[in-house]
């Protein structure tokens, strides 16, 4: 009966130089393929491969006579099987892709584009050929083995994300309005143009300074951004009316916050748009500022005032992030998307104006 050898060594787990050395020593010991398979943990075949792979001749002299004989080296097998490993991968398209490597690395610190967002509009564009350009996963390689000017430290976000835990929202403070549990269902699933969050964003937390509003639509995700005054009523008020007296038309609904410089968003939106407000402490409700607000922080980081920003440098920020490439609109930009809707409801709107 065939002797079954049961190995607990992974599948696919390649031999180690230290190995190489004990198969070494174990053959010259005249150890049999087998009995070197069961100390290693691996089949019979792979000793007899591994023992082929690193034959070199050696030369002795015997009596002023030359006797060549082939021994098995751990050093050439190693060697042999490092370039063996070097030539099995896909080579590199660094010189072939250097006209896009150089799209990519002006995107990225001109307008601050992620990778994935490079390669989808080069794609979306038709810029290069498949063979004139790398995926993003290759990218990624690249800039993890610093072979790029770009380096990891550079990239904007790391993949990790904060676990999402649940928080009770009973018995907290909510402005006078309508609730989100109110708001309806399709709202939440960003199929219909004209929904937007509102938030502001604080530099110095004195209470006393200019602060970033921001207004952004859910479908589409192009975001307004105003510097104004102060984190009151009053400053979110006319920033507002600002913005409906040229978009008003489009506005179905808002959310926001439960900040006080929202207080009055309901009078100042009547017969315009619905407003509805979020639990306090719920940020995840609105999570498209939350994901936008991080976007701005990296051009106006937390601790640094706003009085010293100017609304041409606010105004600035807005387009950067409103000209970026985003995978979930097939890598439209969201000014793009945000346009072609405006319209497209715009159009609608007059179609029916002249039916009535």
């Amino acid at each position: 009966m065939q002797e079954q050898l049961t190995m607990s060594r992974p599948k696919g787990h390649h031999l180690t130089a230290v190995e190489r050395g004990q198969i070494a020593a174990l053959h010259a010991e005249k150890k049999s393929n087998r009995d070197i398979a069961k100390v290693i943990g691996v089949c019979r075949q792979t000793v007899a491969n591994e023992l082929a792979r690193g034959e070199i001749d050696q030369v002795k002299k015997v009596n002023g006579q030359r006797q060549y004989s082939r021994i098995y080296s751990p050093e050439a097998a190693q060697a042999r099987y490092v370039e063996n490993r070097r030539r099995c991968h896909r080579p590199l398209k660094l010189t072939q892709a250097a006209d896009f490597i150089a799209y990519f690395t002006a995107r990225f610190k001109e307008d601050g584009w992620s990778p994935d967002a490079v390669v989808g509009r080069a794609k979306h564009d038709k810029l290069y050929q498949p063979a004139e350009m790398v995926c993003t996963a290759t990218l990624y390689s690249y800039i993890e083995a610093q072979l790029l000017e770009i380096k990891n430290i550079d990239l904007l976000e790391q993949t990790s994300r904060r676990t999402k835990r649940n928080a009770n929202t009973t018995h907290k403070r909510m402005l006078q309005g309508r609730s989100i549990d109110e708001r309806p269902k399709r709202v939440e699933s960003r199929r219909e143009f004209g929904h937007f969050e509102l938030d502001t964003i604080v530099g110095k937390r004195n209470g006393q300074e200019s602060v970033i509003m921001t207004l952004i639509e859910r479908k589409s995700r192009f975001q307004f951004m105003r510097l104004i005054d102060g984190r009151d009523a009053d400053s979110v008020n006319y920033a507002m009316r600002g913005i409906i007296g040229e978009y008003g038309d489009i506005i179905k609904t808002i959310t926001a916050d439960n900040g006080s410089e929202f207080a009055e968003l309901e009078s100042v939106l009547n017969g315009v748009a619905t407003v509805y407000y979020a639990h306090p402490y719920r940020s995840s409700e609105r999570g498209t500022n939350e994901v936008h607000n991080k976007m701005v922080r990296r051009d106006f980081p937390k601790g640094q005032s706003l009085d010293t920003v100017s609304p041409a440098a606010v105004a600035k920020v807005e387009a950067k992030i409103n000209q970026l490439p985003r995978r979930n609109q097939d890598y439209r930009t969201t000014e793009e998307v945000f346009s072609a809707e405006c319209k497209r409801v715009r159009r609608h709107a007059a179609k029916a104006a002249v039916a009535s």
